[in-house]
């Protein structure tokens, strides 16, 4: 067994390269294109673990069982949110998309406020919605005129994918989590499968776009699905979840070594007040053990 850090450092380092290869991808294909691409790749390979794992029998009355809830949650959590992030990453740089990204945690919160009692915040959490929502602002509101939309469309990824995530935890919580990623990528494949066959390119696919979409399919989605549903079983969600802090700063590095991006103080304190906002919403820092521990330092000097 593998230790969870191990697991949890692969996870952000592939998902953290995922928004390079998205852009990447984005400079021959459209982004429905792309997704048909990679969600398509992705459905092959969970198809052929999935029988494995979990037999075939058992693995198609768990498809029956769900095949609603799969639907909404494949719509909601991956086909919108991955059309929308391909959109916006042909317009802004890869290193800002995952920034605004990891607003994700936050818009979990504020959703379960509302909607979610089961999942509710009070307290310190809301002062970390506060804060984050500051960065996400600051963020968007830097961009010229010409990526304000781009960036506003990522802020709508963050949202679908907290909605996404709240649906799946309330409707497919005792579905086997291979089968939940199986069965949402195959529907967000099939979805994008017209616009995506009509618009692909006429001429040869370039070896960096085939390259990047087998990436992001094989290794960026079916196999960090696995790696993320061992980590929640071997450490818990909440460990798990940490992998929101990591991914921004992997993304920016990527883009900056691979991709040339460069950026200024505003995205850096941005990146700041988002995870900062994520720590105190999740409850991963709280404000009481903050004071208590300071006071702790005051007594010892």
């Amino acid at each position: 067994m593998r230790r969870p850090i191990v697991l949890l450092t692969l996870l952000a380092l592939i998902w953290g390269a995922s928004f390079m290869l998205i852009k990447i991808a984005d400079r021959q294909l459209e982004p429905s294109t792309l997704i048909l691409g990679r969600l398509g790749a992705a459905t092959l390979l969970l198809a052929a673990i999935a029988p494995l794992r979990l037999g075939v029998r058992r693995t198609i009355a768990e498809v029956r069982g769900a095949w609603g809830w799969l639907v909404v949650v494949g719509l909601v959590n991956t086909a919108v949110p991955f059309w929308l992030l391909s959109w916006s990453e042909k317009r802004i740089d890869s290193g800002l998309a995952s920034i605004l990204q990891a607003a994700v945690p936050m818009f979990s919160a504020l959703l379960a406020f509302g909607f979610f009692r089961e999942s509710r915040v009070v307290g310190a959490r809301l002062v970390g919605l506060v804060v984050g929502f500051v960065g996400v602002a600051l963020l968007v509101g830097a961009q010229p005129e010409g990526k304000l939309l781009a960036a506003f469309a990522v802020v709508a990824v963050a949202f679908c994918y907290a909605m996404g995530q709240l649906i799946a935890g309330r409707h497919l919580l005792g579905t086997p989590p291979l089968v939940v990623a199986l069965g949402t990528a195959a529907v967000s494949a099939l979805v994008a499968l017209p616009a995506g066959v009509v618009q692909a390119p006429s001429g040869m696919w370039h070896g960096e776009t085939i390259a990047a979409i087998l990436v992001l399919g094989l290794v960026g989605t079916a196999i960090a699905y696995l790696l993320f549903f061992v980590l929640i079983q071997q450490a818990g969600p909440v460990y798990a979840g940490l992998v929101t802090y990591l991914v921004p700063p992997i993304a920016l590095a990527y883009g900056a070594v691979f991709l040339d991006e460069r950026f200024g103080a505003y995205a850096f304190a941005g990146l700041f007040l988002i995870l900062g906002g994520v720590a105190l919403a999740t409850g991963s820092v709280r404000l009481a053990s903050l004071r208590a521990r300071r006071a702790e330092a005051r007594e010892a000097a």
